[in-house]
Order: structure tokens, then C-alpha cells, then sequence
């Protein structure tokens, strides 16, 4: 009985090869793999449209089952009539090549979700072994609020780790964009260019706290080491101690100071401390406001509690820059959050960056800021958010020759970053290097889909190049109304709709025109309206818009520099090409 079967299966199978059926679906799946693989390196290369590769997909999809119809009836013209167990081998061929293209789509989007583009970061970021990535800590915890207080610990973690000159560590945004995503460790250390991931879990119970956390080579996705500790709240501090320590063995890194050391505090204000954090990254007024009690909170326990009165002095200033306070009584309240702070710590490298950016934007006062930002590089060189000030202060001053690897400092250790990417567009874009500019600010679009100006600022890159309907389609995607109608104004006068873009300026003048007075004045510059935009800077002067502060070195208002105003307007505001040429700001790029 068995050899019957095992010949009745010899010859459904001389059959199929008979008509060549195997050999055919074989060679069109293999040539399907290899086209789709080589039509997804071209589209990376040239920039195409995802569309491409999904239209291909499907054609080739389609394609499978024809192929093998022919090559049935055309394999063996001998017999025609399929037998039921041909007919069902042939199904199974079918949903074998439909399986193995699903595959294909499937790894095509997840990479497309987690795999950021390869221009967001230098070519010369590569890995080293002083380089690590503090992934999101597991909440292990049977509560889902205390997220908060496991994501906390990562980030207190990292901020530690921040201070050894030596190691190189990616910044939270970057580290934390892989949080939820099933992204293998190889392939995060591959777009993180770290040699080394730090993860963890942390499981809270009362007062007692249990922290596993494991170091891994980020290359071979090897344990390089691992600890867990059983404490109670008030010892997580020791234990942060004792992470920092082992990293530092691990990596064999030589330092003058020793390892890093948290500061200890309030246990009950630490925890309120890190649960601030979350509803402070909302940018909503419910959450700002939320942020201010918890905080106060714990200054209430602490008063001494440097880290929450620097917390308190960012929320006060995001209150301002979104308009939820008033920006003369958020830039007081966070400018007396600040000197708190250094009050208490003389040597808190983020108070004098805050005070500088609030020098800058708020004052207009350029000599004052450098110097804060100058103090503040000299405590924390390798901080990326204090090199990130220096850098925007360099490029108000009209240093490209500073600003540039500042910002490429930045985004080497904070390569998935929206705001950090925009931040690069600018510095390229003030230093008259238009198409680097481009690629950041596309980066920043693709990252945060929606953010606020990045569109405008890919529409006016591309406006740059002459690609004027590429312009226009892109400003049209912008998601904030006051930025998409500031570049409609923009675009529509540079493809000729003048009606289109008089009626976008009259109705950002109209509803925006008390805080976008800097944004008009840029609008009237390419409009060819040297009075609106001397109009408009001088509304942007009164109102302390923050923008104002890189006027002088600006290349939206190079076309002005001819006018018999310019010169005596940004003289008047400490701007003048001489007046920015002596002001001081030394400091060192990292490396």
C-alpha cells in the first residue's frame, strides 16, 4: 500500500515537473524577490514615492497565478485535464508565493515605521565603544500609571551617563523613539550608530521598587552584563550610582573624576518630580498646568531641588511660546526659576543655557546670551541641549563656520529628533547652503508628520531651487493654519496668483498678526514689500517676538540689505554686521 502511494506521488510529481509548474514558480518568485529588492534600492536612491514599490507589489502579485497557468498548459500539451491533487498542490503554490510577498510587505512597512532616513545623520557618526543608547525602561508594574516612574528612571539614567565626557550618549527623543516598536537591538544600535543599548524593567510596589537592567553589545546582540536590584525608594539613587559604575567598568573608560553620582533627594518629591514629565511633554495647557502643581509639589518637600525649579523655568517658557501665558510673565517666572536654581547650584549647566536662550529670544540682548551659553558649554561641553543653544546663538550671530559642527554634534547623538533636525535646516539655511537645508527639514517632516512649520520651511527650501509647484505643494500639507497661510502668501506670488496670495496675507495679518509679526515681515520680503516688512520688524520689536534675535544674519531679508532702513534698524537692535562681529562667544565643538 505504501509503495502504491509513494509511486501515485512520484507521479504527480514527474507530472508537475513535466509541465514545468515547480520550475516556474521557483524562478518568478526568485525573480520577484530580486526586483522588488532592486526597485527598493533605486527608490531610496532617487527619493521615489512609496507608491512605486506598492504598485509593483501588486503587479507582481497578480502576475503569479497567470504564471503558473501558462506554464501548466504549456508545460505538457499531452493531457490538459487537471487532476484534484495537482489542483491542489497548485493552490498550495499560490498561497506559498502570496505568503512570501505578504513577508515582504510586511518587513517593507515595519522598516518604514522604524527605520528612520540615512540622511538624518552624519556620515561620520559611526559607532565606537564609547557610544550607548538608555532605551525606555519596562513597566513591570500591575498599575499602568507608573510608567511614568519606569521611563523616569531611564531618563534620570541617561542624564547620568550624560556627564562622562568620554561616552557618547544618544539623547532621550532619539533613544526613546523605539519605545513599542519590535525593533531588534542590532538594527538600533545600527540607526543609533551606539555600540552598546542599555535596557531595563522596573516593577513599583508601596515603597519598594525592583530594577532589572542588562547591558547589551548592540553588534552581536550579546548580554555583555546584567543586575537586578530589590530596594526601597528612597535607595534608587545608590542604585542609579551603581549602573552608572558598571557602564563605566564595562566600557573601560578612563576618568579623572570617577563615575557619575545621582544627587539624592526627597524620595516622595523625586517621584513627583519624574510623573511631571509626562503631562509637561503634552503642550497643552491642561498638561503645562498639571506639570506646575506636581512640581510645586515637590519643590514644596524640597525646596532645594535644583532639577524641579529647571523642570518648572521650561514649563513657564513653553507657556509663553504657546501663548498660554503671556510671554512678559512666563519669561519672568521662568527667569526667576533659573536664578534659583544657580543660587542654590552655581555649576547647573541648563540654568545658564535657559537664561541665554531667554537673553536671546526675549530680550534681543546677543552679547548676554553668549555669555550664558559660553558658561554653560564650559559645565556641560558634550550636553546635547546646551551644545543646541550654542549652536542657534552661533547661527543668530552669524557663524556658520560654528553653528554647523555644533549642530552636527547634536545629531550625532540626537539622530532622531525632529526639532533637532529643524534646528539643523536653520543653521544650513542661514549658512546660504540651501539643498543640506532641504534634506534636514524634509527629515524633520517625515519624523513628526503635522509639526508645526515644517512643511513651510520644505515648500520655501524647495521655493529656493525654483521647483515653485514642489513649493506649493508642500505648503499646502502644512498643519498649522498661520504657517500654511504665511507660505500660501509666499508661493502664490512667486507662480503669479497674485489674488491667491494677497487674500492668504490679509488673513494672516488678520487672525495672526499679533504674534506672527516676525513671519509677515518674512512674507513681505519675498513679496517685494520693503514697507510691509520695515512695518511688520518694528511690530516684531515691540512684541518681543523671539524670532527677531537672528534678523542679522537672516537670508529671507538679504534682498533688504540695499534699503537705506536696514542698516539703521538692526543697528538699533544690536544686529549690525559690526556690532555682531564683537560680540564674544568661545567655546569648543566637542568631539
Amino acid at each position: 500500500m505504501a509503495n502504491a502511494t509513494e509511486g501515485e506521488g512520484d507521479h504527480i510529481w514527474n507530472r508537475l515537473r513535466q509541465r514545468k509548474l515547480v520550475q516556474w514558480g521557483i524562478a518568478y518568485v526568485a525573480g520577484a524577490w530580486g526586483m522588488l529588492q532592486g526597485l527598493g534600492y533605486v527608490s531610496g536612491l532617487y527619493d521615489w514615492p512609496r507608491q512605486f514599490q506598492q504598485i509593483a507589489l501588486l503587479l507582481l502579485v497578480l502576475g503569479f497565478p497567470i504564471a503558473l497557468t501558462l506554464a501548466w498548459y504549456h508545460g505538457d500539451r499531452g493531457e490538459q485535464r487537471i487532476g484534484r491533487t495537482e489542483l491542489a498542490i497548485l493552490t498550495l503554490l499560490f498561497l506559498l508565493g502570496g505568503g512570501l510577498f505578504w513577508r515582504y510587505q510586511h518587513m517593507s512597512e515595519t522598516a518604514s515605521v522604524a527605520t528612520p532616513p540615512a540622511s538624518m545623520t552624519p556620515a561620520a557618526a559611526n559607532a565606537d565603544d564609547r557610544s550607548i543608547a538608555v532605551l525606555p525602561f519596562v513597566n513591570m508594574s500591575d498599575d499602568p500609571k507608573q510608567e511614568y516612574f519606569s521611563e523616569g528612571m531611564a531618563e534620570e539614567l541617561l542624564n547620568l551617563l550624560t556627564t562622562v565626557p568620554e561616552l557618547r550618549v544618544i539623547s532621550r527623543a532619539s533613544a526613546f523613539f523605539f519605545k513599542g516598536k519590535d525593533v531588534p537591538v542590532p538594527e538600533i544600535g545600527r540607526q543609533l550608530h551606539v555600540a552598546h543599548v542599555l535596557e531595563g524593567s522596573v516593577r513599583k510596589s508601596g515603597d519598594r521598587v525592583r530594577i532589572s537592567v542588562q547591558l547589551v553589545d548592540a553588534s552581536s546582540d550579546t548580554q555583555l552584563w546584567s543586575e537586578s536590584w530589590d530596594r526601597r525608594i528612597g535607595d534608587i539613587f545608590a542604585v542609579q550610582d551603581e549602573i552608572a559604575a558598571a557602564v563605566v567598568g564595562r566600557l573601560k573608560l578612563s576618568l579623572l573624576n570617577g563615575a557619575p553620582r545621582a544627587r539624592a533627594v526627597n524620595p516622595e518629591a523625586y517621584a513627583l518630580y519624574l510623573q511631571a514629565r509626562q503631562p509637561g511633554r503634552q503642550s497643552t495647557a491642561e498638561g503645562y498646568e498639571q506639570a506646575i502643581a506636581l512640581l510645586q509639589q515637590a519643590l514644596a518637600l524640597q525646596p532645594d531641588y535644583v532639577a524641579a525649579l529647571d523642570a518648572l523655568a521650561s514649563v513657564y517658557l513653553n507657556q509663553g511660546n504657546y501663548h498660554l501665558r503671556p510671554m512678559e510673565e512666563a519669561t519672568r517666572l521662568a527667569r526667576d526659576a533659573s536664578n534659583r536654581t544657580l543660587a542654590l547650584d552655581p555649576d547647573f549647566a541648563a540654568a545658564y543655557a535657559r537664561l541665554g536662550t531667554m537673553a536671546l529670544q526675549y530680550d534681543g540682548d546677543l552679547a548676554s546670551a553668549a555669555a550664558y551659553l559660553e558658561r554653560a558649554m564650559g559645565l556641560a561641553p558634550t550636553d546635547p541641549i546646551v551644545v543646541n543653544s550654542a549652536a542657534l546663538i552661533a547661527n543668530s550671530l552669524g557663524r556658520p563656520k560654528l553653528a554647523i559642527p555644533l549642530i552636527d554634534y547634536v545629531l550625532a547623538s540626537d539622530p532622531i529628533n525632529p526639532a533637532m533636525q529643524a534646528n539643523a535646516g536653520l543653521v544650513y539655511l542661514f549658512a546660504r547652503r540651501p539643498d543640506e537645508s532641504l534634506v534636514h527639514f524634509r527629515v524633520a517632516a517625515q519624523l513628526s508628520p503635522g509639526g508645526i512649520g515644517h512643511e513651510f520651511a520644505v515648500g520655501l527650501g524647495l521655493l529656493q531651487k525654483g521647483d515653485s509647484a514642489g513649493a506649493l505643494a508642500e505648503v499646502r500639507k502644512e498643519a498649522n493654519e498661520r504657517m500654511r497661510l504665511t507660505g500660501l502668501a509666499i508661493v502664490d506670488h512667486a507662480v503669479g496668483r497674485d489674488a491667491e496670495s494677497n487674500e492668504a496675507m490679509s488673513q494672516v495679518v488678520q487672525k495672526y498678526g499679533a504674534d506672527a509679526a516676525y513671519q509677515i515681515a518674512i512674507a513681505g520680503a519675498w513679496r517685494n514689500e520693503p514697507d510691509r516688512v520695515f512695518e511688520w520688524l518694528e511690530k516684531a520689536a515691540s512684541a518681543h517676538d523671539p524670532r527677531l534675535s537672528r534678523l542679522g544674519a537672516d537670508p529671507n531679508f538679504d534682498k533688504l540689505h540695499g534699503d537705506p532702513r536696514w542698516l539703521p534698524f538692526v543697528r538699533k537692535h544690536g544686529m549690525a554686521p559690526e556690532q555682531l562681529a564683537a560680540i564674544k562667544f568661545n567655546v569648543k565643538v566637542p568631539k
